[in-house]
């Protein structure tokens, strides 16, 4: 007798089913990460402008809601910092603005507020009193 070679479906079936249960797994792992990077990359923005507001107030005496050309310069890749007349900066996943507060003394707060479905992530503030806030559902999770 010859014996056949190659996989039953049986085998296959089985093989089939580990890789979905494996996928099921990482899927949520891997959608995590990439939130966390998004993040990230936004919280990077959002340092970048603080910075720059601190160099613009020692040069101009005063704060400035201009992200773009005419104000703080920023242009970053991946972001489009010429949105709103240089007063947004947006990438696909945020979108990140200045508010003044009127003085004395000079205020400002940086918004970082996420776009389609990262609206879990939260909305990051960034005050220029240095508070940073990550908040959730009107719960602050932590920057």
């Amino acid at each position: 007798m010859r014996r056949a070679k190659g996989f039953t479906l049986i085998e296959v079936m089985i093989t089939v089913v580990i890789v979905a249960i494996l996928a099921s797994v990482a899927w949520p792992s891997y959608q995590s990460y990439l939130q966390r990077s998004r993040r990230s990359e936004a919280q990077q923005l959002m340092l970048s402008i603080v910075n720059k507001e601190q160099q613009y107030l020692l040069d101009a005496r005063q704060y400035t809601d201009v992200i773009g050309a005419g104000g703080l310069g920023i242009s970053t890749q991946g972001w489009d910092c010429t949105v709103n007349g240089a007063k947004t900066c947006s990438n696909m996943y945020y979108d990140v603005v200045v508010a003044l507060q009127p003085g004395p003394p000079p205020a400002f707060t940086v918004t970082g507020t996420p776009k389609i479905t990262q609206g879990v992530d939260g909305t990051l503030n960034f005050a220029s009193s240095g508070v940073r806030t990550r908040m959730v559902s009107s719960v602050d999770k932590g920057w």
